[in-house]
């Protein structure tokens, strides 16, 4: 039998990495083995960076509370212990947003925990 080659498959294939590197410099959105590479590196880095997303967040956040926990009188670690002793639930992300739009609110959180 006369070997057989996939034309359909194997254009979809490449059409569908190259609209991946549209937007890419030169040769990275035109040429198809190029632009491969490209494409695989990107999104390699992608999977990466949605891991690293969520360390740099929580970073964030503790910073935010620390620098609020301060001007309150106190350091992140107490605040933390405090709330944890208190068995009050709330979590990282909201502390250091109502320290940042709300600092009356974080006060009234700091005061309850530390007394």
């Amino acid at each position: 039998m006369p070997k057989t080659s996939n034309n359909v498959a194997s254009r979809e294939r490449r059409r569908k990495v190259l609209k991946a590197a549209k937007g890419y410099w030169g040769a990275r959105s035109k040429v198809y083995t190029i632009a491969k590479n490209s494409v695989e590196k990107g999104l390699t880095h992608a999977y990466r960076d949605r891991k690293l997303k969520k360390r740099e967040y929580r970073r964030l956040w503790i910073a935010r509370i620390n620098a609020a926990a301060r001007m309150n009188g106190t350091t992140y670690s107490k605040l933390i212990h405090a709330l944890n002793e208190k068995g009050v639930d709330i979590n990282r992300k909201v502390l250091a947003n109502l320290a940042l739009e709300n600092p009356q609110a974080f006060s009234e959180i700091v005061k309850f925990t530390m007394n």
